[in-house]
C-alpha cells in the first residue's frame, strides 16, 4: 500500500478532531462506526475512508447536513491525485496545501516570493543551490511554479499577500521588479516592501508562510523551509504569533501604493 498523500493526511486529522470534539474515545468511535478499532486508527492517520463511511463519521460526531460540503470537498479532493503528481517533486506537501488554501500570506527575506518570480529569476536561484541539480530537475522545477502563480487568476483566484524585504527587491533585475509591480495590479493581491530603514524586525528571524483553508476542519498552517526542509505547524496557538508578526511587518512595511510606486522607481533605474 502505497503512503498517503498530504490531503489524505489533512482528511484524517480533520475527522480525528470531529471525533475528540464530540468527546468519543477512538476506540467508542469505532464500534458505534462498526469499524475494528485499527481501521479508524489508519483513517485517522491518513488512509482514504470510503465516501458512506466518512458520511458515517460527519454524522456521530454531530455535524450537521448543512456543514458537511467542506469536509466532502476535503474527502474529494483527498481522493484524486493533484496536478503536480506527475512531476514527481519533493515540496514536503506545499504544493497541495497552496492549492487548496483560500489566502496565503507570505514574508520573504531574501528571495523574491515564488508566486512573483519570472522564470529568469527562477532558474538563477536554482542554478544557486549549493546542491547541483540537473537539468532535468531545475526544468521541472520552473514548469511547476510556473503552473502554481495560476492560482493569482482565473475564476477562484487565491487572496495573495507578500511582504518583501528591500534587501531581497534591490537583487531583482528590471523584469523581475517590473513583473512584481505588474501582478500587484491584481485585485487579490497586495505586495508591500519592508524597508532597511524599518530597522530591526521579527522578520529578520526569518521567512515563513501562513496558509488558510475554507473549510473549518482544516487548520491554518504555518510553513517554513529550512536547510533540512521544512516545518508545518497546526496548532493556533502556535500559528497565532506569526499572524502577529506578519501584521506588525504590515504595519511598519510601506503601504501597497507606495511598495509599487517604490518598486517602479527602483526598475527605472531612479
Amino acid at each position: 500500500m502505497s503512503d498517503p498523500t498530504f490531503r489524505q493526511v489533512r482528511l484524517g486529522e480533520a475527522l480525528k478532531r470531529l471525533r475528540e470534539r464530540s468527546g468519543l474515545s477512538q476506540r467508542e468511535a469505532a464500534y458505534r462506526l462498526r469499524y475494528n478499532y485499527q481501521k479508524l486508527s489508519r483513517i485517522e492517520n491518513g488512509q482514504l475512508p470510503e465516501f458512506h463511511g466518512m458520511r458515517a463519521m460527519l454524522d456521530l460526531y454531530g455535524v450537521l447536513v448543512s456543514e458537511e460540503a467542506p469536509y466532502i470537498d476535503m474527502w474529494e479532493r483527498a481522493s484524486e491525485k493533484g496536478w503536480w503528481h506527475p512531476y514527481r517533486l519533493d515540496d514536503h506537501g506545499y504544493i497541495s496545501l497552496e492549492h487548496d488554501a483560500v489566502r496565503v500570506s507570505e514574508f520573504q527575506l531574501g528571495y523574491i516570493p515564488g508566486l512573483l518570480q519570472v522564470e529568469s529569476y527562477m532558474r538563477a536561484v536554482f542554478l544557486g543551490f549549493q546542491v547541483q541539480r540537473s537539468r532535468k530537475w531545475i526544468d521541472n522545477q520552473i514548469a511547476v511554479r510556473m503552473r502554481r502563480q495560476e492560482r493569482l487568476s482565473g475564476d477562484d483566484p487565491l487572496e495573495y499577500q507578500a511582504i518583501i524585504a528591500e534587501a531581497a527587491i534591490r537583487l531583482a533585475d528590471r523584469e523581475q521588479l517590473r513583473h512584481i509591480r505588474e501582478v500587484s495590479e491584481l485585485p487579490n493581491v497586495t505586495v508591500q516592501v519592508l524597508q532597511d530603514s524599518a530597522g530591526p524586525t521579527a522578520g529578520q528571524l526569518g521567512s515563513f508562510i501562513v496558509l488558510d483553508f475554507a473549510c473549518p476542519g482544516e487548520m491554518s498552517v504555518l510553513y517554513v523551509e529550512h536547510p533540512a526542509g521544512a516545518t508545518y505547524i497546526e496548532e493556533a496557538e502556535r500559528v497565532k504569533p506569526s499572524r502577529l508578526v506578519f501584521k506588525h511587518l504590515s504595519k511598519l512595511a510601506l503601504t501597497p501604493d507606495e511598495s509599487a510606486e517604490w518598486i517602479g522607481r527602483l526598475a527605472a533605474g531612479r
